[in-house]
């Protein structure tokens, strides 16, 4: 695992790096104001809709472990979970994500959107965190992804990229401000992992690769 621990470790949940204090401050204006550099207006800015390529590997997860409870950790504005049809693999329709999901509680939390913005108390069985980690401070990750162990008395799911995002920042920095290899990721996760044996988990690492008739997306499954 590329990652110095000595500098990454004296932070937390309620000491967190000067560089995610700056990185919220930012995300709260693009939530209220949109993404100027694209023009993307508030309402569009972090909708949510990012977790529908995940749903399947999700549903999977719960019937595997018969979850019932899920906290969605980092869920933007939460209009993913609105009714609106979702289509399954066999054509059927249902209408909404929960109820695709099949759960009895869900419980939304992003730091940077006034609504959802409530740390959660307590557990889940599940814990989701789609198009979030690669959102947040490299010499943080540590305990964020503790975090989301911590939460889990069943199952972690999350997806990161490992390329740069179309979005930029208000400063006109890139918004993916942690862009590390598949490999730097699958070491953090499991050295993590190894002291919440009782879970099961799965982080899918995504990465572009250049090929003759352009880029496309190459995914690497970890999972314990």
């Amino acid at each position: 695992m590329n990652i110095e621990l000595t500098d990454t470790m004296s932070f937390s949940r309620s000491r967190p790096s000067p560089r995610y204090i700056e990185l919220q401050a930012m995300y709260r204006q693009m939530h209220q104001k949109g993404e100027e550099f694209l023009g993307v207006p508030a309402e569009k800015t972090f909708p949510g809709f990012s977790l529908d390529a995940q749903l399947s590997r999700i549903k999977a997860l719960i019937t595997r472990t018969g979850a019932d409870t899920l906290l969605d950790y980092g869920c933007g504005k939460g209009q993913q979970y609105l009714p609106r049809p979702i289509k399954d693999e066999s054509g059927t329709i249902w209408p909404a994500v929960i109820d695709y999901l099949d759960i009895g509680e869900l419980v939304c939390y992003d730091p940077c959107y006034e609504p959802h913005n409530i740390l959660p108390e307590g557990k889940f069985d599940g814990v989701i965190c789609t198009d979030v980690l690669e959102h947040c401070p490299e010499q943080d990750m540590p305990w964020i992804i503790g975090e989301l162990f911590g939460y889990a008395d069943k199952f972690v799911f999350a997806n990161v990229a490992c390329y740069p995002a179309h979005k930029r920042l208000p400063n006109g920095e890139n918004a993916h401000c942690t862009i590390q290899p598949a490999s730097w990721w699958v070491g953090l996760v499991r050295d993590i992992a190894r002291n919440h044996p009782a879970i099961t988990w799965e982080f899918w690492v995504q990465s572009h690769e250049e090929t003759s008739d352009g880029v496309r997306l190459v995914e690497q499954k970890i999972s314990g």
